[in-house]
């Protein structure tokens, strides 16, 4: 039963390795961030003033608001989401070895799992 296991513990390790650095899942990941980055940054940042601003205050909040939406912003939300899909893919994999724990421990005869 332990060497069991241990095998599935090692065919989670690899299926994990493999799902997060094979060139095409590599690649699938690569696409899945690019499309949910691209999708979060689409969505219009809008903001509100209490009282009407004088132009020059105005100027300065679109400046600095285009600044952080073009250059600050994607990469973080890239960051974000790419750590995102790993983890989803990581949970996959686990989601796999907990079925497959499951698998064994039923097929175990019951006076064997002593």
């Amino acid at each position: 039963m332990q060497r069991k296991f241990q095998d599935l513990l090692h065919k989670y390790k690899l299926d994990l390795f493999h799902a997060q650095h094979d060139k095409k899942s590599v690649d699938e990941i690569s696409s899945e961030v690019l499309h949910f980055t691209e999708e979060a940054l689409a969505q219009k940042l809008s903001f509100h003033f209490h009282r009407l601003p004088d132009a020059s205050r105005a100027e300065i909040v679109n400046m600095i608001n285009n600044y952080v939406r073009e250059a600050i912003l994607p990469p973080v939300v890239e960051r974000i989401t790419k750590r995102q899909v790993l983890l989803e893919k990581r949970v996959l994999v686990m989601e796999s070895l907990l079925t497959q724990i499951l698998d064994t421990l039923g097929n175990e005869p019951a006076g064997a799992a002593r």
